[in-house]
């Protein structure tokens, strides 16, 4: 018996799979397309000393950022980056005096300042390598620049002392089950712009399952430093960075270990407590709030940071409270009298897109 075949059933059939088939095509090549991205953020604050006078006489912890007295400007930061299948850039520009102070060491060419925080190209080599080239954030410790990404809005003294940026060439190494490394040859510590000393400093990274050892060799100085942490429950983490750094000419150093136990209260709301303490030797870089001991002399500061973080949308809330106790004298009190200690209360609020 002869087959009959229906023809508009068997030309439905066909453009049926044609179409399947162009759609598949099409979202492949959605997914492969390259995309420019356009994201930062915009931070203002308020902060008041507790214990020591505001205005014209207000003095602050020595740590970077938030140190500002009354309400203050964070800064805006804008990022544009532009991911391709191999190769990609990342444009991170920053306005407001929380930027200027990221980026201390390399205004040069501006009257006004630089405004790059990040400014550098990758290719992906290989599934397993990246190379990175340009400037890009240290790799060393717990804390950022970006407000975003910190969960107190204030920072540690680990990372005032710690490098902010880098300029230079790092290649990343994924390993396979959870292991990572990194190796860079870079400009010294916070020279951006250019080298300008004929010196260069070199850096590595080798990483499990979001625990970290870092380590910095520049310009005689060394420097070893942790950072990860671990989620205890659903609600609860534990984060940690400690570092020592030591300077091979004069012998200065600094070691500092901080904890960041933080608890998920709601959906919207988080606290965390910074628990640090950091000390210097030989009057390294002595700074105020924990240094001005003298050439020779030692010093140190427990400093107990209080945060809550809500967030409202892209709108992130940040009520804080800071305990600075140095072992001497080196703030003030509301009498005008030398004191080893400081406290002092803030309210940041932070936008991001």
């Amino acid at each position: 018996m002869k087959t009959i075949i229906n023809t508009k059933f068997a030309k439905k059939i066909l453009f049926a799979a044609l179409a399947i088939v162009s759609v598949q095509g099409f979202s492949q090549e959605e997914e492969e397309k390259p995309k420019f991205t356009f994201s930062g953020s915009v931070d203002a604050y308020y902060r008041s000393n507790i214990t020591a006078p505001n205005g014209e006489e207000a003095i602050a912890p020595g740590s970077s950022f938030a140190n500002l007295d009354g309400f203050a400007l964070g800064m805006a930061n804008v990022i544009g980056s532009y991911e391709g299948e191999k190769v990609g850039f990342v444009a991170d520009l920053v306005f407001g005096p929380r930027g200027t102070d990221a980026i201390f060491a390399s205004p040069m060419y501006s009257a006004t300042g630089d405004i790059v925080n990040q400014l550098y190209v990758y290719w992906n080599v290989s599934d397993a390598v990246t190379l990175t080239f340009g400037n890009f954030n240290t790799f060393l410790g717990y804390e950022v620049i970006s407000p975003v990404a910190n969960f107190n809005y204030s920072t540690s003294y680990l990372f005032s002392y710690g490098p902010f940026s880098h300029t230079g060439l790092k290649a990343d190494f994924d390993l396979g089950n959870d292991w990572s490394a990194m190796l860079a040859v870079m400009n010294p510590t916070d020279l951006t712009e250019l080298n300008g000393t004929g010196d260069y400093a070199v850096g590595a990274q080798l990483g499990y399952s979001g625990q970290f050892l870092n380590l910095l060799y520049s310009q005689g100085g060394f420097e070893i430093d942790y950072t990860g942490g671990f989620d205890l429950s659903e609600e609860f983490f534990l984060g940690i960075n400690a570092a020592h750094f030591t300077q091979e000419d004069d012998g200065g150093s600094f070691t500092g270990v901080a904890l960041y136990p933080q608890y998920k209260t709601s959906d919207t709301f988080t606290i965390g407590l910074r628990g640090e303490y950091f000390t210097t030797s030989d009057g390294f870089d002595n700074v105020a709030g924990i240094g001005a001991f003298g050439d020779d002399d030692d010093g140190s500061v427990l400093a107990i940071t209080l945060t809550g973080s809500a967030t409202i949308g892209d709108l992130i809330l940040k009520p804080e409270i800071r305990l600075d106790s140095a072992s001497e004298d080196v703030f003030i009190d509301n009498d005008r009298e030398a004191t080893g200690s400081l406290a002092s209360v803030l309210f940041a609020a932070i936008y991001s897109f």
